[in-house]
């Protein structure tokens, strides 16, 4: 940009000394023009430069000036357009003949250039360049369009692009470059679903590559900063259209299903009485008999760009994962003799591994490996397809391993669920919940116990000096749903808690488990510890009370630390994102590329895994109060500065 400050030098090869060196790609801003055009060093003979990081001003006669904004530079642009194969069926749709009108006359896409600078003379912010881009290649994928505009030098930099679809279905726009500057092409990083004009009259905004604060944002962009974040907030009203990237907060209220059926009536998760964190708004109309409650739908809304690309859809195919896990479940049920007794034997949990079960054969072969490779094997046949599980790699080495208390131990630290185990620092162990509800406080792990069953080898204070004792504790999370789960026929439940002791080896071994049910009706509270014996029925008490806790720890495993810890906690600072924080803003850009895809994954688990008879209810042993529980563990275990490492691990081993 021209500077009407005039000054001079000696000699015109100052200029070249202080110009930037080229480059090939520039992310930042680049203004126009900035190298010594033969012609113009003709008509003048003083030239004067300053430069910065950012950008190289000329300043120079008055005949100069008029000379450059005589010559305004072409510049081209060209975007980069991800075809899909659902678009390629698109095309067969009524709009096409339209769309391919559009395309001939090569007024497929209308851009407008936005100058970062305000202009000096009004203060208002300059006028945009337009001008349209037209198709000018298709090679597999991916469709180029280029347009060319004449940008006066007095225009300055380019801070972004406004984009008007003029097809009438969506695009996947990957990026765009604006060639033709002195310093390099200037980049746009899109990778985003451009909407029809027909369904969005409003044009889309992007911002070049260089990342800015707020309160460095160039004058000429900080109106189209704050427009954009408004357009992503919404008004918070209506119901949600598939095209839209509005990101707004609801509770959990669309798990239940009461309008169906009673039995599928949920608590809504959100709620003083239920906390939770929030999820995106899909705004759906409210049950009829339930008006707490949000409508189910075949489909759940998320943010355009936050819906799978077609790559993770093939990776993820959440439809095909749903399908095979309905047909996989009641095949297992019906497998067994009494379904309602579970396995009626150890070899017939074996025989999912060595025999298999005999499923309808799909259309595809080869169907269930190919949607769960690591869960599942098929083995095609003449005519039915044998369903195999995968065996586990500790069974393939050792059979009768879960026997075994090393590997009980083990398990704790480097299997499913090492997140949980917990050093020991208050003795006796004591439940904090309401003794007039749940009974008598107090654990029947007692030092008499602990100091036996370590066989003398210190006392239970030099071990807690020590830092020998560990616990894994989910007594007081599982017992207020003890008695509600102990309602639903063919399941049951119990508080926890299991001991352990570091020996010498530095390896762990249980010492003791105490399973617990508060008082129901007349009953009293009944706990009981077990421990490691020899006679038979101690010994299989004993490995019955690990599969309880064994149960408890995958189970807490996949509900808090899977679900709750990683998606769930994770979609309100999305959301929170996007509202907030400018796609220019540099924090922005180093969180996106993790937050992708989790608003979808989570829509898909309200759809039908964690939802009023889904997959997670139909399988864990809280059943319909699963998720629910996840609300308790949120409620009093979740702390947003001890959910990371080494704040994790030092609350836990060091305290």
């Amino acid at each position: 940009m021209l500077n009407s400050q005039l000054q001079s030098l000696n000699s015109s090869q100052s200029l070249f000394l202080l110009l930037p060196k080229p480059s090939i790609l520039s992310n930042g801003f680049t203004s126009l023009p900035v190298h010594p055009c033969q012609h113009l060093l003709k008509r003048s003979t003083n030239f004067c430069i300053r430069a910065s990081s950012n950008d190289v001003t000329i300043a120079s006669s008055s005949s100069s000036v008029s000379a450059i904004d005589q010559n305004p530079v072409p510049v081209k642009a060209i975007m980069t357009v991800k075809i899909s194969v659902g678009e390629l069926f698109s095309n067969l749709g009524l709009t096409e003949p339209l769309d391919d009108l559009a395309d001939l006359r090569g007024k497929t896409l209308l851009l407008e250039l936005v100058s970062a600078d305000l202009d000096p003379n009004t203060g208002l912010e300059r006028e945009t360049i337009k001008a349209y881009a037209h198709k000018v290649s298709h090679k597999d994928d991916e469709v180029k369009y280029e347009g060319i505009f004449v940008v006066p030098a007095s225009f300055g930099q380019v801070g972004a692009v406004l984009l008007e679809n003029e097809h009438h279905k969506e695009m996947y726009l990957s990026n765009i470059v604006l060639e033709g500057f002195p310093n390099g092409p200037l980049h746009f990083t899109c990778n985003s679903w451009l909407h029809s004009k027909y369904d969005n009259p409003h044009k889309r905004i992007f911002f070049n590559n260089k990342s800015y604060l707020p309160s460095d944002t160039p004058s000429g962009l900080k109106r189209l900063r704050e427009l954009e974040l408004e357009n992503l907030r919404g008004t918070g009203e209506g119901k949600r259209k598939t095209f839209e990237r509005i990101y707004d907060y609801d509770t959990y209220n669309d798990l239940g299903d009461p309008d169906n059926s009673s039995d599928l009536a949920r608590p809504v998760l959100g709620s003083k009485d239920h906390p939770y964190p929030r999820r995106g708004r899909t705004g759906r109309p409210r049950c009829k008999k339930d008006p707490l409650s949000e409508q189910r739908s075949i489909s759940v809304y998320v943010p355009r760009d936050e819906a799978f690309s077609e790559v993770k859809q093939l990776t993820f195919s959440a439809k095909a994962l749903k399908s095979v896990l309905h047909a996989l479940l009641p095949q297992l049920e019906t497998s067994l003799l009494n379904p309602n007794l579970g396995f009626p034997y150890f070899t017939a949990i074996d025989s999912l591994f060595s025999e298999g079960l005999k499923m309808p054969k799909p259309k595809n072969i080869g169907f269930f490996q190919s949607i769960l490779p690591r869960l599942v094997k098929a083995v095609t046949d003449s005519e039915e397809q044998l369903l195999l599980f995968e065996t586990p790699e500790f069974i393939d080495r050792d059979k009768f391993a879960w026997f075994r208390d090393e590997e009980f131990s083990r398990q704790t630290l480097a299997g499913l669920n090492p997140c949980c185990i917990q050093l020991v620092t208050e003795w006796p162990l004591k439940s904090k919940l309401d003794p007039t509800i749940y009974g008598p406080p107090e654990s029947l792990i007692t030092t008499e116990l602990v100091e036996r069953e370590i066989r003398g080898i210190m006392t239970v204070n030099e071990a807690l000096k020590s830092k020998k004792l560990f616990v894994l504790d989910y007594h007081d999370l599982l017992l207020p749903f003890v008695h509600k789960v102990r309602e639903i026929e063919g399941t049951t439940l119990y508080g926890s808690r299991a001991l352990f002791f570091l020996t010498e080896e530095g390896t762990l071994r249980p010492i003791a488990i105490e399973l617990t049910r508060p008082p129901i009706g007349d009953k009293q509270q009944w706990k009981q510890v077990f421990t490691p014996t020899w006679d038979a029925t101690g010994c299989w008490l004993w490995r019955l009370a690990k599969a309880h806790v064994c149960a408890h720890d995958s189970g807490y495993h996949q509900l808090v630390i899977h679900w709750l810890r990683t998606h769930c906690c994770t979609e309100p600072y999305i959301i929170a994102a996007n509202r907030q924080l400018s796609a220019m803003h540099p924090i922005f850009r180093l969180l996106h590329p993790h937050f992708r895809y989790t608003m979808e994954i989570n829509a898909l688990a309200r759809e039908s895994l964690i939802n009023a008879g889904g997959i997670i209810e139909s399988t864990f042993s809280p059943a319909k109060y699963s998720i629910e529980l996840s609300s308790a563990a949120y409620d009093q275990l979740w702390q947003f500065d001890m959910e990371a490492l080494p704040a994790d691990l030092i609350r836990r081993y060091c305290r």
